[in-house]
């Protein structure tokens, strides 16, 4: 049987697939050879698909704008954005729903509700040279002087910040009562002191870079401190989570898209007078990818309607690493699989295996590494046994 999703679930999740069939995959070449960038006109015909189906900022509240989907709808919606590479996909936003939570009035009218109407746009400076899954050991500082705050350090991978007007800047407390502490700021990038070290070219072709961004002296506002002093690390952890979630949602719609393009070649390819697919080594690859795309399928909803049922965090934080880790791992495996079946097509950029096999495997990087996914899951297997995470 398939997964018991509703009928108006399963018609967000046919919306969405339309919306990914005629709105972006049909660029996903032209991106590939032109940085990452849509042809003219392309993107914002997205976004104001996006935006006209509900999607643009899927996961923000109602009242502010957003589409206010719960986890299943966002994971359901996630899921069809994997389908697509060169990050096309990111024409629907997800700002992080906790700044909403916590903004002051004036940090909702001045950055939230505009992100939210696709009028401004976020990036976050959390990484640092020495400093990636081990957030706690970032240089960045922020010091209280007067009526402000004085930022001074340098971050890494700052996914989106050449599309940005503004930054989420992660930097500990350099004095006062909660020295040493994490804080999270608003930061104009025209703010003075800002400055774009350099942007190193990546693996993946995405019209969204990763600039390392420096901070010198960069002066502002108390008002731009995003809820209180010390909070920051607990709405880093919160983003993660959401994300380690999102992400292994795209990882299984990756391994969809794979396993359905890889099976129509095998179907059509002729080699030694019949279809590559009657090979039993071709439909090995094709019957392994099958069964882990379902396993990470069944992981990513249920895991989807537990947050939703407000069920423990600190079990949720686990159970996201548990999902990120099988499902990135799982749809890498997927992409090599089906380079393999493509034979030397997969390994040119016109072709949706080879594009996958460069992309997906960040998923195994970013947001926390598979290394740290599995430390957070055996740190609490050794708390709390597996009962409370697996049944």
């Amino acid at each position: 049987m398939t997964y018991p999703l509703s009928a108006a679930q399963r018609e967000l999740q046919a919306r969405t697939r339309a919306f990914v069939d005629d709105f972006l995959i049909p660029h996903e070449v032209h991106a590939e050879l032109h940085d990452g960038e849509f042809p003219a006109g392309a993107e914002a015909a997205a976004q104001a698909e996006a935006r006209r189906l509900g999607l643009a900022a899927m996961n923000m509240p109602q009242d502010l704008g957003g589409g206010g989907l719960s986890f299943v709808e966002q994971a359901l919606v996630s899921e069809q954005i994997g389908r697509v590479t060169n990050g096309l996909g990111w024409v629907v936003t997800t700002p992080a729903r906790c700044l909403a939570e916590v903004a002051t009035p004036q940090q909702l009218a001045t950055w939230v509700e505009p992100t939210i109407r696709g009028e401004r746009h976020e990036c976050y400076a959390i990484t640092e040279e020495e400093a990636g899954s081990d957030v706690d050991a970032i240089r960045t500082t922020a010091r209280r002087d007067g009526d402000d705050y004085v930022i001074d350090g340098e971050k890494w991978h700052v996914t989106s910040a050449n599309q940005a007007d503004y930054l989420i800047v992660q930097a500990k407390l350099a004095d006062g009562p909660n020295a040493g502490a994490h804080a999270l700021f608003y930061v104009e990038r025209a703010a003075p002191g800002v400055r774009f070290v350099r942007t190193p070219a990546y693996t993946h072709t995405y019209a969204h870079h990763h600039p390392i961004v420096a901070f010198e002296g960069v002066r502002v506002p108390a008002a731009n401190l995003v809820g209180e002093e010390g909070q920051g690390m607990a709405f880093t952890h919160d983003w993660f989570r959401y994300e380690r979630l999102m992400i292994a949602a795209r990882c299984c719609g990756a391994a969809e898209r794979l396993i359905e393009e890889a099976t129509a070649f095998a179907k059509a390819r002729i080699a030694f007078g019949q279809p590559i697919f009657d090979n039993q080594s071709i439909q090995f690859m094709l019957a392994d990818s099958l069964t882990e795309l379902w396993a990470a399928r069944l992981m990513v909803y249920r895991l989807a309607e537990a947050h939703d049922a407000r069920e423990d965090v600190k079990i949720l934080h686990a159970q996201c690493s548990m999902a990120k880790l099988y499902a990135s791992e799982m749809a890498n495996r997927v992409a090599d699989r089906a380079v393999q079946i493509f034979g030397g097509r997969g390994y040119m950029r016109e072709n949706v295996a080879e594009r996958f096999f460069r992309e997906l495997r960040v998923d195994r990087i970013w947001e926390g590494t598979s290394e740290i996914q599995r430390a957070i899951i055996a740190g609490q297997l050794a708390k709390r046994g597996q009962e409370p995470l697996v049944g």
